[in-house]
C-alpha cells in the first residue's frame, strides 16, 4: 500500500513551524510538505500575496515542482481557507481533505471591514502588541509555556507586510459552502473545543456540508489543536490518513 504525500498548510500569522509536531509524526512513513506560505517564515523568500488565490497556485507549483501527482492536503484556520481553495482549483490532485479550526464562508461586509483595519493597525504598529492580545484566543489559557512561547514566537516573527497582505486578501476570498458540497473526497473536520475564532457550531456546519466527513472535537484545546494536543491530533489525522491510503 503507497502512502499518498500529505501537505501542511500553516494559518496566520504563523510559519510552518506550526505543523512542527505532525512533521515529525509522519514523514517517518510518508512525504511530509510543510510549506511557508507566500510572504511567511523567517526570512521570508517572497513577496506577500496580492490575491487570495495566489496560496493556492503556489501550493499547486509547489506539487508540481516536486511531481507530486496527489496529496492528502490539510490545513488549519487560513491553511484550512487555502485547502478548499486548492480543492476549488484542482480537485483532482487532492485524494482526502483534512479542515482543522477554519470556517468556509466569505466575510461578511463588517469582517471585511475589520481585516482592514487590523492590517492597518499592523502596519503602524508591529506584530508584538496584537501577539500579546490574542495569545490567549490562539491557544487555550491553559496550554503549555512551551507551546505559548512557540505560538508567540511565531506570530511576533511574522513581517507586517505580510500580514496585512493575507488579511486584505483574506477579506476578498470567495464562499466556500457550496462547493463543500461537491466534496468527492474523504474529509475529516478537526477543532479544539475552546475555540472562540472558529467554534464546534463552524466544524459541525462543515462536517454537514461535507457528503464523506468524520468530525473530531479535541478537548483541552483552543485554535490550535495540533499544537495544544498533538498526541491526539496526530491520532486521528494518521488514523485518517491510513483511510485515505487503503482506499487509494
Amino acid at each position: 500500500m503507497t502512502a499518498i504525500p500529505l501537505v501542511l498548510v500553516h494559518g496566520h500569522p504563523f510559519d510552518h513551524t506550526m505543523w512542527r509536531p505532525q512533521i515529525e509524526a509522519f514523514s517517518a512513513s510518508r512525504l511530509v510538505l510543510a510549506p511557508d506560505l507566500r510572504g511567511y517564515g523567517a526570512p521570508p523568500v517572497s513577496s506577500p500575496v496580492g490575491l487570495f488565490e495566489d496560496f493556492a497556485r503556489d501550493i499547486e507549483a509547489l506539487l508540481d515542482g516536486l511531481d507530486v501527482p496527489a496529496c492528502v492536503l490539510a490545513g488549519l484556520s487560513m491553511g484550512g481557507q487555502i485547502a478548499m481553495d486548492c480543492y476549488r482549483r484542482f480537485p483532482e490532485r487532492i485524494r482526502g481533505l483534512v479542515l482543522a479550526d477554519t470556517f468556509p464562508a466569505a466575510e461578511r461586509p463588517e469582517g471585511v471591514k475589520a481585516r482592514h483595519a487590523m492590517a492597518d493597525r499592523l502596519l503602524r504598529e508591529g506584530m508584538r502588541g496584537y501577539a500579546d492580545e490574542v495569545l490567549d484566543k490562539m491557544v487555550a489559557p491553559y496550554a503549555s509555556p512551551e507551546v505559548k512561547a512557540h505560538v508567540h514566537h511565531m506570530m511576533t516573527a511574522t513581517r507586517p507586510e505580510s500580514a496585512a497582505a493575507a488579511l486584505r486578501a483574506r477579506a476578498a476570498r470567495p464562499d466556500y459552502r457550496e462547493l463543500l458540497t461537491r466534496v468527492t473526497v474523504p474529509a475529516l473536520v478537526l477543532v479544539g473545543a475552546d475555540d472562540t475564532y472558529t467554534p464546534v457550531s463552524d466544524a459541525e456546519a462543515m462536517h454537514a456540508a461535507l457528503p464523506e466527513s468524520e468530525l473530531h472535537v479535541v478537548e483541552g484545546a483552543a485554535h490550535l489543536p495540533n499544537l495544544e494536543r498533538a498526541g491526539e491530533f496526530n491520532a486521528v489525522l494518521g488514523q485518517f490518513l491510513a483511510k485515505v491510503d487503503a482506499r487509494s
